[in-house]
């Protein structure tokens, strides 16, 4: 798939858009002064949300390269750089319609995005440790 229809790809198509513009405006909101640790949980959650509808409404039948069948790809994966490969530019699509970076700078001053803590969570979402 080009680039450039990658970047066309939203999750709304699966959630609906009123349920994707609540999303963004929660970003919108928590975002800024928001943990990276508790804002990649919030956002591993949505996502979570949305392979529930997909694989709702897709009945098990994936239409190649649409939105549904990368969702449930994602969520197939323990590497969180197999999740990023699927649904990486969704979310990327999402904080971007919300106005805000993923981007973040620590105390030491290093460079590092919410994202990669999103796709550790989103991937290891039944992971119990404890057990």
């Amino acid at each position: 798939m080009p680039e450039s229809a990658r970047m066309d790809r939203t999750l709304s198509v699966v959630v609906g858009p009123d349920r994707y513009a609540t999303w963004v405006e929660m970003l919108a909101t928590l975002v800024p002064s928001g943990r990276t640790h508790r804002l990649a949980v919030v956002v591993a959650g949505l996502l979570q949300q949305a392979t529930h509808i997909a694989a709702k409404s897709s009945r098990g039948k994936r239409e190649r390269g649409s939105v549904a069948e990368s969702l449930l790809l994602a969520t197939e994966n323990a590497d969180p750089d197999e999740v990023d490969n699927h649904i990486g530019d969704l979310v990327t699509r999402l904080f971007r319609d919300a106005g805000v970076s993923p981007r973040r700078i620590n105390a030491a001053g290093d460079d590092y995005s919410i994202l990669e803590s999103t796709f550790q969570e989103f991937a290891t979402w039944e992971n119990m440790p404890w057990e």
